[in-house]
């Protein structure tokens, strides 16, 4: 193929089995399975979120290839062991969407959106049945475990918040919050016995999940706002131990902290 042609699906599945061919390809990538590409697939996923947040639509298509390479290696490693081919991935999402949208693709109609969503949930459920599923009916069935478990507890709290099993505001909620703190204080006190501890700090994270939620913030950019604010102020730190003519490593803690109010005063505007 020359420089000026464009490279095709087609193209892209044949390049990956020549990078998995035992005797051609490529090494690394012929000793890869489902296990160690998964998180490569997810980080992807990340990087596509990413590129849409910064508004970034160049490196967004950059990184919808590098999704899309995810898939087609997914789908190159199951055609080798006979599982499925990147043809029936592609029918069963088709399926799938046709199956999900009958006012689309048949004559169904919806009254309202909250038609359409309790529609939605019913043909989710029949498929479920058709899985073998059926016996668990749970309101909190068919939440996926593939997926960051902050979400997870996110939809855990919405499903059981469909049946009332909810706080009526935030402020119960910054009082759990009050109450797990301080039994993980309980548990450093006692020793700190790893296993407790990690069940007592995952009750914290919980909970600040469904406070988020009471809140109306995105747990997850909320989180990312704070990592950006950290690193940015921690990148000011180093500049500013630099400028006083030392590394950072050098100054002891008290010296970092007031490098830190430092940054944070500058920050405001206060520097």
């Amino acid at each position: 193929m020359n420089d000026s042609a464009r490279y095709s699906l087609a193209d892209l599945l044949a390049i990956m089995a020549r990078l998995r061919d035992p005797q051609r390809g490529c090494p690394w990538d012929v000793k890869q399975d489902f296990s160690t590409i998964a998180p490569y697939t997810v980080e992807e996923a990340y990087e596509v979120a990413d590129a849409i947040d910064r508004r970034d639509w160049h490196d967004l298509r950059d990184e919808l290839g590098d999704l899309l390479l995810q898939v087609v290696f997914h789908a190159q490693m199951a055609k080798e062991q006979g599982l499925f081919d990147f043809d029936d991935v592609a029918h069963t999402i088709s399926d799938k969407m046709r199956r999900r949208h009958p006012h689309v693709f048949g004559d169904v109609t919806y009254a309202d959106l909250d038609e359409q969503k309790r529609a939605w949930d019913e043909i989710k459920a029949s498929e479920r049945a058709t899985k073998g599923d059926a016996h668990d009916n749970s309101v909190l069935a068919g939440v996926s475990r593939g997926q960051p478990e902050w979400q997870r507890a996110l939809k855990l709290q919405q499903r059981a918040a469909t049946v009332g099993f909810d706080w009526p505001d935030h402020r119960p909620v910054i009082g759990k919050l009050h109450e797990e703190l301080a039994e993980v204080q309980t548990e450093f006190e006692a020793g700190a016995d790893p296993a407790r501890l990690e069940d007592e700090i995952g009750d914290v994270l919980f909970v600040a999940v469904n406070l988020a939620r009471h809140a109306g913030v995105d747990f997850a950019r909320a989180l990312k706002h704070a990592n950006a604010k950290f690193e940015r102020r921690f990148r000011r730190m180093e500049q500013l131990a630099a400028g006083d003519g030392q590394p950072l490593s050098a100054s002891d803690l008290a010296e970092q902290e007031a490098l830190w109010q430092r940054a944070k005063a500058e920050e405001r505007g206060l520097g």
